[in-house]
């Protein structure tokens, strides 16, 4: 073999080493390329879970909702449930909107009774608000009122059941606040929960303002904010009827559950369930 032959040969050799160290390189780079792409996906950072807000109602306070808030605590959602002042559907809602303009980030707006009338006008100047629940709850159109709406179908059986108490206003005169008779607050607002609860409840319950339930509503938030609606089908308060009613009209997303109008006391799993079906809608 002479030195030319030599030469090709080692140089061949040499080509093909190279060759392979470039192609294992590759290889390797491709490799570590992909795994940093894995890496970075693994370590995205999940979608912001809402803050959820619960609103109360009447006869009733933010502990209404303890059952709710466990849950939801447990499922990561942050959550407030703030205290309802019950003095008067504009004032109510004032206050309310203030306590979602200190909430960073979207935010699942839930009510209860009256709570869902103070919701409804609370929303209408809350870009963060990205859903509205009502839990067996009003949603007046402009013009109407709790009063009104409750009046509309038959089935109302909380009248007779209310004691009236009159109250000294801020401005001077007299104001009248509305409490169910201790005697008739488990068969009236909370048939399905245990007695030894409701005694509790009905010691602590919230009066209402008769003139808040009479006070027509001026904004309509379940008209530009997507709605859930929970529709309690055994409740005393609000008729059936008239929920079905207002949750057709806000084109809710509506579900029925056999129970009183406690149903965030006496059935929390299926008001979280509501709840977190409308907070999982913001995320996607």
């Amino acid at each position: 073999m002479n030195v030319k032959t030599v030469f090709r040969t080692r140089t061949s050799k040499s080509a093909a080493l190279l060759g392979a160290v470039a192609g294992v390189a590759a290889l390797s780079l491709a490799a570590t390329t992909a795994d940093a792409a894995d890496a970075t996906a693994g370590h995205r950072p999940p979608a912001q879970k809402p803050t959820v807000v619960l609103v109360h109602g009447a006869f009733a306070d933010s502990s209404s909702w303890n059952g709710v808030i466990k849950r939801l605590k447990r499922d990561g959602y942050p959550v407030i449930a703030p205290a309802n002042p019950l003095r008067g559907l504009a004032g109510d809602a004032a206050y309310v909107h203030s306590v979602l303009k200190s909430v960073k980030g979207p935010i699942v707006l839930a009510g209860h009774s009256y709570g869902g009338s103070v919701i409804s006008q609370a929303a209408a100047d809350s870009p963060n608000v990205k859903a509205l629940v009502y839990i067996a709850a009003f949603a007046p159109d402009k013009g109407e009122s709790a009063l009104e709406l409750s009046n509309k179908f038959p089935g109302s059986t909380l009248g007779p059941t209310l004691n009236s108490v009159p109250f000294p206003l801020p401005g001077g005169g007299t104001g009248t606040d509305l409490y169910i008779k201790a005697d008739k607050f488990h068969d009236q607002f909370a048939a399905d929960v245990p007695r030894s609860v409701t005694a509790l409840m009905a010691a602590t319950q919230r009066p209402v303002a008769a003139s808040a339930l009479e006070e027509k509503a001026t904004e309509t938030a379940w008209k530009t904010i997507p709605s859930w609606d929970l529709i309690a089908t055994k409740d005393y308060n609000i008729p059936p009827a008239a929920q079905r009613f207002m949750a057709e009209r806000a084109h809710a997303r509506t579900v029925e559950v056999k129970a009183s109008h406690a149903v965030s006391v006496s059935q929390p799993g299926a008001v979280t369930r509501v709840i977190e079906q409308a907070a999982r809608s913001t995320t996607r």
